[in-house]
């Protein structure tokens, strides 16, 4: 008969494969617990605080320079962006007569990323360009002045955040219309159209 005789050493063990399981199931619980309370911490606890985020201000916003990083944020009932170390400026909420959100992107990089897809062999650079973009939004605004003329203005926001800002700019009193939703329906009607 072929026996093979297992060594002592081999052989599971009962209580130990119950203590690594129970092991495993306190670190899984202590890391969702971690989870848990940092998305917790994370989030708003007072709905009256001001938000902020860092914004680039192309053009149109009355008074701003163009091409200016800065804070763009909603403080009370006004709209403000503040390049960093000069002072303020502002409009009121209530003169935004529609907010637009968008989706951009760009080559980074410079003339070094250039230089490098110039020198990559067998068509390498191709492959470099398809990582050498960042992917931002754009937040369009029109508004009203004080005079009654309208403006538009552009921002520049990272990834993610203008959808957000714009539904916040809308529960503070901004008129927005939902030409955004068409145009994005209505991309999608194209593409599958075409197919």
């Amino acid at each position: 008969m072929n026996h093979t005789d297992i060594p002592w050493y081999r052989t599971p063990n009962a209580s130990l494969l119950i203590r690594r399981s129970a092991l495993a199931a306190a670190i899984l619980l202590i890391w969702y617990t971690a989870l848990a309370m940092a998305q917790n911490a994370s989030q708003p606890t007072n709905s009256n605080t001001p938000s902020s985020i860092r914004a680039t201000h192309l053009l149109g916003f009355e008074g701003a320079p163009s091409n200016a990083s800065g804070t763009l944020s909603i403080q009370d009932d006004s709209l403000q962006f503040q390049k960093n170390g000069k002072p303020a400026v502002q409009i009121k909420i209530a003169s935004v007569q529609d907010v637009f959100v968008g989706e951009q992107s760009r080559q980074v990089g410079g003339t070094a990323m250039t230089l490098g897809k110039a020198a990559a062999p067998f068509g390498g650079g191709r492959v470099v360009s398809l990582f050498a973009h960042k992917n931002y939004d754009t937040l369009s605004l029109e508004y009203v002045d004080a005079n009654g003329a309208l403006h538009g203005s552009i921002f520049e926001l990272d990834k993610g955040q203008a959808e957000a800002f714009r539904n916040e700019l809308a529960a503070k009193g901004a008129h927005v219309s939902n030409s955004d939703q068409q145009a994005k329906q209505s991309n999608a009607e194209v593409r599958n159209e075409n197919k």
